[in-house]
């Protein structure tokens, strides 16, 4: 026992714990090497949409990065690492203004971060989600779709009849196959798919799913909101910012203080007060000289008034005319025939 202590501690063993050593040492260094680059990146590139990569291989990661090699750059990792990083740093002054705090709200689940170096992020977005691969229902997961198994044949021969009274699914035997006498509802969207579907499915050599990276947030220069924003387009954007526009001057007229958007308002409704006040005295000037002449002649005014009903009526009898003209010539038609035949 004692020449087994004096063993281990021998300076062999020293040699040995010193050749550990920079084993260690080195996995640290990757480990910085990592929180620097996370968070440097974030600096550099402070347009980052952010990604779930569930059931995604890594050749499919592989043809994605390299689709968006120059353009943008994927980063993966570990929650831990990537909350550990953020914490370090998102207290200190030169990142400050990145708001990473709320960056680490997000970081749930598997996620990474696809930083843009160029281009538009909606562009990068769509190249990352053309990218998907067909995969077979496999049991545990959620269903990202809903799944039917359309009426008609199978393929399968009788013996496989099992799988489906599993599932409580009418069939019927014909020409020694199995066929569905209905169509049938398999998979619901946002349940997880069963064992009993997943082995039927694959039976039938169906693959209703297709997995690949999905864009969940979006961080632009300190604000993290979700992707769907990126959908809107300039239209959308500006028929908003109009309707929006309308409520304030129409709230600002309510409440009779004045703002930019109810200027325009404001000038109509003082023009058709003075109109309203110019036409009860003896004053006018250019802008409503029309509108007097109205009043002092309203035969003017009623004549216009008949004018556009007129031409109204007159496009419809027009067009009416056209089928009346033609459904008379018709029945000419058969009277020539009747005499001809009776006559």
């Amino acid at each position: 026992l004692i020449g087994a202590a004096r063993l281990c501690f021998s300076p062999l063993n020293s040699e040995a714990e010193a050749d550990m050593a920079p084993a260690d040492a080195a996995k640290l260094a990757k480990k910085n090497a990592y929180l620097d680059k996370l968070v440097t990146l974030f600096k550099d590139y402070p347009r980052v949409l952010v990604i779930q990569a569930d059931h995604v291989g890594s050749k499919q990661f592989q043809e994605i990065r390299t689709s968006l090699r120059g353009r943008a750059e994927i980063v993966m990792g570990k929650n831990t690492m990537i909350r550990t990083a953020l914490r370090l740093n998102m207290e200190k002054e030169e990142y400050a203004h990145l708001n990473l705090d709320k960056v680490l709200e997000i970081v749930k689940g598997n996620i990474g971060f696809v930083f843009v170096k160029e281009g538009d992020l909606n562009d990068v977005r769509n190249e990352i989600q053309s990218n998907r691969v067909p995969a077979a229902a496999r049991a545990g997961i959620v269903a990202q779709c809903d799944v039917f198994l359309p009426v008609g044949p199978t393929g399968l021969d009788p013996s496989q009849t099992s799988f489906f009274q599993a599932l409580n699914i009418a069939t019927k035997i014909v020409k020694g196959q199995i066929e569905l006498v209905s169509q049938v509802h398999i998979i619901v969207t946002g349940k997880r798919v069963g064992t009993s579907e997943a082995v039927l499915l694959k039976k039938l050599a169906i693959e209703p799913f297709a997995f690949g990276l999905n864009v969940l947030q979006v961080y632009d220069n300190g604000s993290v909101f979700d992707a769907k924003v990126l959908d809107l387009t300039d239209d959308m954007l500006t028929m908003k910012f109009m309707a929006g526009l309308k409520n304030i001057a129409a709230f600002s007229r309510e409440l009779g203080v004045p703002c930019e958007a109810s200027v325009a308002h404001a000038v109509a409704n003082g023009f058709r007060n003075i109109a309203a006040l110019c036409a009860e005295i003896d004053f006018t000037f250019s802008e409503i000289e029309t509108i007097k002449e109205f009043f002092a002649d309203p035969s003017k005014f009623a004549s216009l008034a008949a004018a556009a009903p007129a031409a109204a009526a007159g496009g419809g009898a027009a067009a009416a005319a056209a089928p009346a003209a033609a459904a008379p010539a018709e029945e000419e038609e058969e009277e020539d025939m009747d005499f001809d035949l009776f006559g």
